[in-house]
């Protein structure tokens, strides 16, 4: 690992990925409805990646989006 380089980098990456994945299913087949489940998934991982390097920034904002998210989807 480089000094620089964060652990658990690759997670950090794949929910990027599939934020960004989340993003395009939004835009271009929003009847689809995929995306809600994107982005819980993508929140959800960037909550792990925040509690894994310690950052309370990233735990509350993706928390709070998950959250979001999940009510989108009941109500």
């Amino acid at each position: 690992m480089e000094q620089n380089q964060k652990p658990y980098q690759f997670l950090a990456w794949s929910a990027t990925a599939i934020l960004i994945l989340a993003a395009l299913l939004a835009s271009f087949v929003p009847a689809l409805e995929y995306h809600h489940w994107a982005f819980i998934i993508a929140n959800s991982l960037w909550v792990i990646v925040g509690i894994l390097w310690k950052e309370t920034t990233l735990i509350v904002l993706n928390a709070g989006l998950t959250i979001i998210y999940i009510l989108g989807l009941i109500l």
